[in-house]
């Protein structure tokens, strides 16, 4: 059986559907994994097949509507943001299509919205695979909406709705010029594929703990979550001895970095603001640049670490805190590490993932990118340091319900 997984984004954004790809693998299927040409020798490192999608996420990232989809910090900046990302989206849709020929099934991050409807075309099963909660529910509003005022459980199931069409409106236009130039007409079954997968054969599964965001009772039996997909190899990555140096001769440091979120034009502001804080706070640190958030300085103090990036599952449970933007991936690797969070948010989903941590117990207050000072941050650290951030707090109604499927915590 061949499996044809299509993801968008970051080498972070694609850590998990590299998990899951190995894990399919072991159970004997071939795996064809599709993204975008720039992460291929990543992808390639962990012995699986790859479609090279033509395209710099970097720079795409790094462009007006790359940083402002990024930046949107209500549903209407993203519904805008999502309109002009459509130019960019255009001119990828036939590569996720023919990425999908011969495959018996494709899997696809919601960004590759045109994976459901290549299987519509092929006969095959499409799976929908989403790394947070997106299937309306009545329990708790969507994550553009979370950290929002809570207004009862017909509100909460609305809420997810409108993500479901902002999601879609993303996609759609692009999709439907493709199709139309692919086939000579839009097909019957023209509409969003995020409300049709739920059965059998178009099924959901969701990359999320059941002790982070329970799996709601009012989901259909289709749309499975069990747990978060961790990549716990660090292919050709090793420790540099420098590394390996600092972390051994002083105390547990406090982790800073902002993944691909960032801007370049406030890297050395950003960078002078978190050396700031350790100091005030009495910390040792590890700064990583990422793509833009941060940038090297020649004098660094000496209780403070630069470097570009780290695996998250080696370099967290090394950590006395971590700081960070609050994707859902990195959100993740923090929790599972055992080290409190705090969450810097600029946008989108990061709001909601920093009141989930702050909910749970195991993190600061999360603090929003714009109002970022050295004090609020020194302050959070000396928070986040108390033995009360080291412990989960699952609300008795959570503990009380069945664990639906194979997870378990890794507290």
């Amino acid at each position: 059986m061949l499996i044809t997984i299509l993801t968008t984004g970051s080498r972070g954004d694609t850590q998990p559907y590299v998990a899951l790809g190995l894990e399919l693998k072991k159970m004997g299927c071939d795996v064809r994994m599709v993204g975008f040409q720039n992460i291929e020798s990543f992808v390639r490192s962990y012995g699986l097949d790859f479609y090279p999608i033509p395209g710099d996420v970097v720079s795409a990232a790094a462009s007006i509507s790359g940083m402002q989809s990024m930046r949107a910090d209500n549903p209407l900046k993203l519904l805008f943001s999502f309109k002009k990302l459509q130019e960019i989206a255009s001119h990828l849709q036939k590569d996720f299509y023919h990425a999908c020929a011969g495959a018996d099934v494709v899997v696809y991050h919601p960004g590759a919205a045109v994976g459901y409807f290549a299987a519509q075309c092929m006969g095959v099963p499409s799976v929908l695979a989403i790394p947070f909660p997106m299937r309306p529910t009545r329990e708790y509003p969507s994550l553009i909406f979370y950290d929002m005022p809570r207004l009862g459980a017909l509100f909460n199931l609305f809420s997810h709705k409108i993500l479901q069409q902002l999601m879609w409106f993303g996609s759609s236009a692009p999709v439907k010029q493709f199709l139309k130039q692919e086939w000579g007409a839009v097909p019957a079954f023209f509409s969003s594929p995020f409300t049709a997968q739920t059965t059998h054969r178009f099924s959901t599964i969701t990359s999320c703990s059941n002790y982070v965001f329970p799996r709601p009772v009012d989901w259909p039996e289709n749309v499975h979550s069990s747990g978060y997909w961790f990549l716990d190899d660090a292919g050709d990555w090793t420790p540099p001895a420098d590394l390996l140096d600092f972390l051994k001769y002083g105390a547990p440091p406090v982790y800073i970095g902002f993944g691909s979120i960032g801007d370049a034009g406030q890297a050395q502001q950003t960078t002078r603001l978190a050396i700031e804080a350790l100091g005030q706070s009495g910390q040792r640190g590890i700064l990583a640049t990422g793509w833009s958030g941060m940038t090297k300085l020649d004098d660094l103090p000496a209780n403070v670490f630069m470097l570009e990036s780290a695996p998250h599952f080696w370099l967290f449970p090394r950590m006395a805190v971590v700081v960070h933007h609050g994707g859902a991936g990195t959100t993740a690797a923090g929790l599972r590490a055992g080290v409190p969070s705090i969450v810097i948010p600029s946008g989108n989903d990061q709001f909601a993932w920093g009141r989930r941590v702050y909910e749970l117990g195991v993190g600061a207050q999360p603090i929003p990118r714009k109002k970022l000072t050295a004090e609020k941050l020194s302050a959070a650290i000396t928070y986040a340091l108390q033995p009360q951030a080291k412990r989960l707090h699952v609300p008795s109604q959570q503990r009380s319900r069945p664990k639906p499927g194979p997870a378990t915590p890794h507290w």
